[in-house]
C-alpha cells in the first residue's frame, strides 16, 4: 500500500520540541496503521493562533483544538490534511499523564481515521466503534489504552 506523508511546522513556541518528537518516519508509521487504503496525507503541526483561526473558520468554534482532519477524497486513495495543535496537544498529554508522543500517535491515529469516514459524533455505537478500533491500533504501535 502506498502513503504519502508531508509534514509541515508552523511557527510556534517549542516547535523544535516537538519536531524532536513528530518526526517524518513517525507520522508515516502512525498514520499507516490507520490507514486501510492508500493515502496522501499532509500533516501540519501549528501553534494555538493558527489552530484557534482554523477551528472558527471551519468549524465555527473560537477556540483551539487538538486535531483537524481536512479529508477530501476515500476512493481510490485517501486523501486529507490533519492539523494538530501544538499547545493544546502538549497541555492534554499532561493533563492526561501521556506522554508527549503517546497523545500525537493517538491524534494521529485519530484524523486518519476520521479521513476515512470514522465518525464519534454521530452517535454512541459509532463512537464505541471508532474508540475500540483506536485502542486496538494503539495496542499494535506498542502504546496504551489512550482512554
Amino acid at each position: 500500500m502506498t502513503l504519502d506523508v508531508s509534514l509541515q511546522f508552523g511557527a510556534f513556541p517549542k516547535a523544535a520540541e516537538h519536531r524532536r518528537v513528530v518526526t517524518p518516519a513517525r507520522v508515516r508509521r502512525w498514520v499507516g496503521i490507520a490507514l486501510q487504503k492508500p493515502g496522501e496525507i499532509a500533516v501540519r503541526i501549528v501553534g494555538a493562533e493558527e489552530g484557534q483561526a482554523l477551528n472558527r473558520q471551519y468549524r465555527g468554534k473560537d477556540y483551539a483544538t487538538n486535531v483537524l482532519t481536512f479529508d477530501y477524497a476515500r476512493e481510490p486513495v485517501v486523501s486529507a490534511d490533519l492539523v494538530l495543535c501544538a499547545p493544546v496537544v502538549e497541555r492534554e498529554a499532561k493533563e492526561q499523564g501521556k506522554t508527549l508522543e503517546a497523545h500525537y500517535a493517538h491524534l494521529l491515529v485519530h484524523g486518519a481515521l476520521h479521513a476515512q469516514g470514522y465518525d464519534h459524533e454521530r452517535g454512541e455505537r459509532e463512537a464505541l466503534e471508532m474508540e475500540a478500533v483506536e485502542v486496538l491500533l494503539m495496542g499494535v504501535l506498542g502504546y496504551p489504552n489512550p482512554y
